[in-house]
């Protein structure tokens, strides 16, 4: 059952009419995504590698703008300011920085046989299980 709007092109319900429709071929964004577009994290990253003039000691350097912010962030943290405290252990926390470094200095021969021994039996274990 078919009605003269629908074959004269003048639609209905989920049907739109035919001269609004896109053609065949077409689609509703023709030029697409312009190309070369970059992200706001790839204008950062581009921002952050270029060189800047500094002077360390009485020397000219040219470190990249990354390099320059980190060095401002600790000397500002060294100073004591708060904020800069918070926002250096905040940004060593989410790349998984330690401030502490292990001490090596204390450690024992003896646990160092240990060490040593228990690994060379994990390994031949693992071999073992490789081969059967």
């Amino acid at each position: 059952m078919s009605s003269d709007s629908d074959e004269d092109g003048g639609g209905g319900y989920c049907r739109p009419p035919k001269h609004s429709q896109f053609k065949k071929g077409c689609s509703g964004n023709p030029k697409g995504r312009p190309k070369g577009v970059s992200s706001f994290k790839a204008d950062l990253t581009a921002e952050l590698q270029e060189k800047v003039t500094l002077t360390e000691n009485g020397k000219q350097r040219k470190i990249t703008k990354q390099r320059a912010f980190i060095k401002t962030l600790v000397a500002a943290a060294i100073k004591k300011d708060i904020r800069a405290v918070n926002a250096l252990s905040a940004l060593m926390r989410s790349i998984g920085v330690s401030a502490e470094q292990p001490v090596a200095d204390n450690v024992d021969v003896a646990d160092l046989d240990f060490l040593e021994s228990y690994v060379s039996e994990q390994r031949k274990k693992t071999r073992s299980k490789k081969g059967t």
